[in-house]
């Protein structure tokens, strides 16, 4: 098995469909994932954010928090997905009672809904955070991926690749790990 750290901002689409293919190919037994926290509100901190992203930016602070309240690498995965399906597969607002419910999905008490407000949990957040850029090595967005000792932002996979195309894809990112030279692919995006 190989060991993989997935740096991720549980706000972001396209890190949520990423995610998803990283835990298709753990459930096939091909990689072992611990689920890291990186923020886009960190990373976008001295952009110019428009209004309409704001909220979503504050919320998945809040968000970040929870998620860095919980130690144990198998339980914040459990609520990741909890927040993710609520959010991108439903449709859920990104708000508070979001947030409380994939709480009770994850099987978690209530209680840890309230580390939302923790400011003290920022910290968690901010070393995870930078952790994933100096990985990368440069300013990178959501999702980092890091196999070894090699990071980078992505893959940005739309739609999540399922079966053999999952497992292809993976042994092409294995491989790309194993090539020192190997620093960046890019592409344009499918659409949702």
């Amino acid at each position: 098995m190989t060991s993989v750290d997935f740096f991720f901002d549980p706000g972001c689409p396209f890190t949520w469909r990423t995610s998803r293919w990283i835990a298709e190919v753990a459930d096939a037994g091909a990689a072992t994932v611990t689920w890291r926290l990186m923020s886009l509100s960190i990373l976008n901190a001295d952009k110019d954010i428009p209004e309409e992203y704001r909220s979503l930016a504050a919320q998945g602070a809040r968000v970040l928090r929870v998620l860095a309240a919980i130690e144990d690498n198998d339980t914040r995965g459990r609520l990741f997905t909890a927040l993710g399906t609520r959010r991108f597969d439903k449709g859920e607002d990104w708000d508070d009672a979001l947030l409380a419910a994939a709480v009770a999905d994850a099987g978690l008490p209530a209680s840890l809904a309230e580390s939302a407000d923790d400011e003290d949990l920022d910290k968690v957040v901010t070393a995870s955070h930078e952790e994933s850029q100096a990985a990368v090595g440069q300013e990178s967005g959501s999702p980092v991926l890091r196999l070894g000792r090699k990071a980078w932002f992505g893959p940005v996979v739309v739609p999540v690749p399922t079966g053999d195309e999952a497992m292809r894809l993976f042994e092409a990112v294995k491989l790309l790990a194993d090539v020192p030279s190997f620093s960046e692919l890019k592409g344009s995006r499918n659409p949702f």
